[in-house]
């Protein structure tokens, strides 16, 4: 009974001990670009239509090139291009140039 105890205290300190060492590697290998994740416009178009392609389709975003992108407030708002000839709405997508967290997705009609 005792050596049971006595391996579960041993296991438990190893556990403990491994996520402490776990935690601290994180910290030491965490890395911001100065600039952020999304650092100019291209990188912005670019996740803009990784992530617009799988929603509203490569038919529907290549009627709205070319897609532009500005900055505010270190956001990235991607909008497509209404063509001249055609009413409507086109996809946004706005994207922290920070982290790259997307923060607001949508098509106007």
């Amino acid at each position: 009974m005792k050596k049971s105890i006595l391996w579960t205290l041993v296991g438990l300190s190893l556990m403990v001990f491994g996520v402490s060492v776990n935690a601290d590697d994180q910290k030491e290998h965490y890395y911001i670009p100065p600039a952020g994740f999304v650092p100019d416009e291209q990188t912005a178009i670019k996740i803009a239509h990784a992530i617009l392609t799988p929603i509203y389709g490569r038919d529907v975003l290549e009627k709205e090139e070319p897609f532009v992108a500005h900055l505010s407030n270190n956001v990235w708002t991607v909008t497509g291009s209404i063509p001249k000839d055609r009413l409507g709405g086109v996809a946004l997508i706005e994207i922290s140039k920070i982290d790259a967290r997307i923060l607001r997705v949508t098509h106007g009609k």
